[in-house]
């Protein structure tokens, strides 16, 4: 189509281009050559504008799984809302392998906003890879066990009864993040049973869940979070007191981030009184602010 045709452009009427009026005139033997500048600064001008606008409105998540229940409930309204869309990838809190947060920023990764343990961003932050200052905490869950669905839940509502509950099952699977350290490091062998059960541990704790509902494994123990609301598992409650390890998510903005003020809202968003529900869905606790 020629656009100068076009009734829009009134080939006998001033041309407004970016704050320029020319007078072109049909009958000028440079009309093609006069038409031809125009309409290539025109689409120079409109791609630029595209390109800017889509370069302005994408944000990178990089996110473990304690948190990624209310992240992903949350999420579809912040695009809704801003117009940003969100890029979401997956990482462990702590750990050791590729698959850990700190080691995908080590190896090139470049996300917006980090979400983890707080205890894994603690390490990001020492090692310089956090903007000052922009941490955020947005929930705590504590820990919790989860039994394959249709398996009488054991009784874990005190430390003896917890003991004698994993020497029956013996075959248990922990994440290899924060939480299960934890448990692999001081609770099993304060309990005296590190050596009379059987452990798996998995990089991400959705490996760990798929295991427990594929009954390959006989209890979870992990957080909260990541065992309510999945199939084929039953969460039977939290570790008792004396045993329990809660622990706090939080996000933050990566020292090189591109698209600082749109991590911002996100994280706004997100640890703001709008998210509690979801918080609390996912069987999580709020911040007290």
């Amino acid at each position: 189509m020629d656009l100068f045709k076009h009734p829009l452009w009134h080939r006998q009427a001033d041309i407004t281009l970016v704050s320029m009026v020319v007078k072109i005139n049909p009958r000028d033997t440079n009309y093609n050559k006069t038409k031809g500048w125009y309409l290539k600064y025109l689409l120079i001008w409109m791609g630029a504008l595209f390109f800017s606008t889509t370069a302005m409105a994408q944000l990178e998540v990089l996110i473990s799984g304690g948190f990624s229940g209310p992240y992903k409930q949350i999420l579809p309204q912040f695009e809704r809302s801003t117009g940003i869309a969100v890029t979401s990838l997956s990482g462990a809190s702590q750990g050791s392998g590729p698959k850990t947060i700190k080691a995908q920023l080590a190896a090139g990764a470049s996300p917006d906003v980090v979400i983890l343990s707080r205890e894994g961003l603690s390490e990001l932050m020492a090692a310089g890879k956090i903007q000052p200052g922009s941490d955020v905490d947005l929930a705590t869950a504590p820990l919790g066990a989860a039994v394959p669905t249709g398996i009488p839940k054991p009784d874990i509502s005190t430390v003896p009864a917890l003991k004698q509950s994993l020497l029956k099952i013996k075959s248990i699977v922990v994440p290899g993040s924060t939480s299960g350290i934890y448990l692999t490091t001081e609770v099993f062998p304060h309990m005296g049973i590190a050596d009379q059960i059987t452990v798996r541990v998995t990089e991400r704790g959705s490996e760990a869940t798929a295991l427990l509902a594929a009954k390959e494994v006989g209890i979870a123990i992990q957080p909260s979070s990541e065992l309510a609301n999945v199939p084929g598992i039953d969460y039977i409650g939290p570790l008792p007191k004396e045993v329990q390890l809660i622990q706090t998510f939080a996000a933050a903005i990566v020292k090189d981030a591109k698209h600082s003020e749109s991590a911002s809202k996100l994280i706004q968003l997100l640890s703001s009184p709008i998210a509690a529900q979801a918080i609390q869905h996912w069987g999580m606790n709020t911040i007290q602010r």
